[in-house]
């Protein structure tokens, strides 16, 4: 019998036959890599407030029509689970802190999709979004970043809480097509005394919800579900890193799902159990620099447009797939090698945005 160790090898070898992006993309990631470990880890006090623009802002473009779902037959799907739902229900995202003092995050075993989001100091931040369940407690809620704009706008025009941005980027997200529930303008949020500031930040989801008018309902953003696909490879567990933070996703055929340990830790939920999702897409992407300075410089902006290679772990397997999203408007397509769409398990989702340089990409398959 094989052991993790021949699975890890086997993968290995798999994503080896798929070439990486650039030399040039490498470079640039490493300079971005130098720039954040020299930014500061924490940032302390209330939650950043927004100034007035001395230059005007354009608009977006007007809000872009939906993606057509697939026609199926039988129960209405949730677009972002694939489970059954008595109807489409609106979409709320919420950005989560993820530094250790944030930890354990309440909420997030309720949420549809969970994104894992670079930030300034070689960190992640988690995006939540909801649709299907929404809990009654989410956080703590953090500051948002350009890169939250570019997965929020494949939504329709989502409900999205946030504490505060750098002043250059707040006028982009007031103007963004989103429900606004900033934190200094609407109802529903408190701190929590037992935690300190700026990580104690928490938001009644029933109040959110009542200043959420006109937020768009769940639809399609190119996920598919259905049948274990052929091929694959078996392997117990698959690990991402980034400069000041690591991920490891481990199989339990128990619970069928992946359970997510952060820093060498399991990542566990103040509701109860440990974090992780029935299907976690690693998608390997260009990871540059924010136009909008924070803190004394600029954050990684994570690219979620454009296309590249992904590994998709479900149901104690591993795929390498292409992704390939041309535009903000639209979702993400995940495509196996015989030209297939992948499928996912039913179920929470996790999106990893994971640098794509060739060592972060080789060494994730190690268990």
């Amino acid at each position: 019998m094989s052991g993790p160790g021949d699975a890890a090898r086997r993968l290995r070898q798999l994503v080896s036959r798929h070439p990486v992006l650039t030399t040039a993309a490498g470079a640039g990631l490493a300079a971005v890599t130098a720039l954040s470990l020299t930014l500061t880890l924490m940032s302390g006090g209330s939650p950043d407030r927004p100034v007035a623009a001395d230059t005007p802002v354009p608009r977006p473009s007007a809000t872009p029509h939906p993606t057509p779902s697939p026609t199926h037959t039988g129960p209405l799907l949730d677009p972002f689970t694939g489970e059954p739902v008595k109807s489409l229900g609106p979409v709320l995202a919420v950005k989560i802190d993820n530094i250790v003092y944030a930890r354990p995050q309440t909420g997030l075993q309720s949420a549809d999709i969970v994104y894992v989001i670079p930030v300034e100091g070689g960190l992640t931040r988690f995006m939540a979004v909801y649709s299907s369940h929404i809990p009654p407690v989410v956080g703590p809620v953090r500051s948002a970043r350009q890169s939250d704009l570019d997965l929020l706008a494949q939504f329709g025009r989502p409900a999205f809480a946030w504490s505060g941005a750098t002043p250059h980027l707040v006028p982009f997200i007031e103007r963004a097509p989103i429900v606004d529930l900033y934190a200094l303008q609407v109802g529903g949020y408190y701190r929590d005394p037992d935690r300190v500031a700026p990580y104690n930040l928490y938001a009644n989801t029933k109040q959110l919800m009542a200043e959420a008018k006109g937020a768009s309902k769940a639809r399609d953003i190119g996920f598919r579900f259905g049948t274990l696909p052929v091929g694959g490879t078996a392997i117990a567990s698959y690990s991402v890193k980034y400069p000041a933070a690591s991920y490891t996703f481990r199989w339990s055929a128990k619970d069928k799902r992946w359970l997510a340990s952060i820093d060498g830790a399991p990542a566990m939920a103040t509701e109860g159990g440990q974090l992780g999702g029935s299907t976690v897409v690693i998608q390997y992407t260009q990871i540059t620099t924010s136009r909008f300075e924070e803190y004394g410089g600029r954050p990684p902006y994570a690219k979620s447009t454009g296309s590249g290679r992904a590994v998709i772990l479900r149901d104690g397997k591993a795929y390498v797939v292409h992704w390939s999203r041309p535009s903000l408007e639209g979702g993400t397509t995940y495509t196996l090698a015989n030209g297939q769409r992948m499928l996912f398990a039913p179920g929470q989702v996790w999106v990893v945005l994971a640098p794509d340089n060739h060592a972060s990409y080789v060494d994730a398959g190690k268990v």
